[in-house]
C-alpha cells in the first residue's frame, strides 16, 4: 500500500503560482512512477503530468507544457507539481497518483490521493 497526500492548493488570480505537494508513505516511493491529475467539475478526471521513478524522464499535457513543471525528492518521497501562469481553465481537483510506470492513463495507477482544490480567478 502507498499512501499519498496532497498539498498546496488554493486561491490564486490569473497569472499567477502555485506549488502542489504529494508526500508518500508506505512502499517503497522510489519504487513508483508518479502522475499528476486534474478533475473539473462535469468532467472527467485528466492527465497533466507524470515523473519516472528516478525522475529522469518527465511528460506532460499539451494544455500544461511550458508552464507547469513535476519534479520528485526520493530522499523526503515527495513529488510536486509548480504551476505558473496559471489559467482559470487550470480550475479543478489535482491528484497526485502512483504507477508501477510512467503513463498517461488514469486506469494505469494503483494508489491515489484525496485531492487538492486549486482555483483561478480571471
Amino acid at each position: 500500500q502507498v499512501q499519498l497526500v496532497e498539498s498546496g492548493g488554493g486561491l490564486v488570480q490569473a497569472g499567477g503560482s502555485l506549488r502542489l505537494s504529494c508526500a508518500a508513505s508506505g512502499r517503497t516511493f522510489s519504487g513508483y512512477a508518479m502522475g499528476w491529475f486534474h478533475q473539473a467539475p462535469g468532467k472527467e478526471r485528466e492527465f497533466v503530468a507524470v515523473i519516472s521513478r528516478s525522475g529522469g524522464v518527465t511528460r506532460y499535457a499539451d494544455s500544461v507544457k511550458g508552464r507547469f513543471t513535476i519534479s520528485r525528492d526520493n530522499a523526503k518521497n515527495t513529488v510536486y507539481l509548480q504551476m505558473n501562469r496559471l489559467k482559470p481553465e487550470d480550475t479543478a481537483v489535482y491528484y497526485c497518483a502512483a504507477a508501477t510506470f510512467s503513463s498517461k492513463v488514469s486506469t494505469d495507477y494503483n494508489y491515489w490521493g484525496q485531492g487538492t482544490q486549486v482555483t483561478v480567478s480571471s
